[in-house]
């Protein structure tokens, strides 16, 4: 994993969309974990791949090798953070051409972050991309921070 710069341009119009460098969670050579600005569910996450690619077999084969280490990184740091029941990657790319996937870790019942209550309209099935809770900016950086800091060491 390498060291995130706030001064780094994004990798694509995918990866700036997604309000990348304010929003990054972590960075690796060919993956940028980012915080979901429109948090569908406690700690959505975006994973998106660095590389021009707009179709997933377009990838490079390292990036296809090294996604096995960043989703158990995702997986590990949402559990310890809010302790998910199940977790969804959907690979949409209708809107945003470039290779990401949407990460909503799923819930059973509401979790609480700073002061601000999550439910997961969707359980037990399709997420709603549609409904989100909103935070301001304090509480996204709350969050980020939080996800940043359960991180694991690489």
């Amino acid at each position: 994993m390498s060291e995130p710069t706030a001064t780094a341009p994004a990798a694509n119009e995918t990866i700036a969309k997604f309000g990348y460098p304010e929003t990054l969670l972590a960075d690796y050579d060919h993956w940028v974990v980012l915080l979901r600005p429109q948090q569908a569910t406690l700690g959505a996450m975006v994973l998106a791949c660095k590389e021009p690619a707009t179709a997933f077999s377009a990838i490079s084969p390292p990036a296809f090798s090294s996604l096995s280490t960043v989703t158990d990184d995702i997986e590990s740091t949402l559990r310890e953070a809010f302790a998910y029941d199940k977790i969804n990657y959907l690979m949409l790319m209708m809107v945003d051409p470039h290779v990401h996937f949407h990460v909503l870790p799923r819930y059973a019942g509401p979790r609480a972050f700073s002061g601000v209550s999550f439910e997961d309209p969707g359980w037990p099935v399709v997420p709603n991309l549609g409904a989100h809770t909103e935070l301001d900016q304090g509480q996204r950086k709350a969050l980020a921070g939080h996800l940043r800091g359960l991180w694991p060491a690489r």
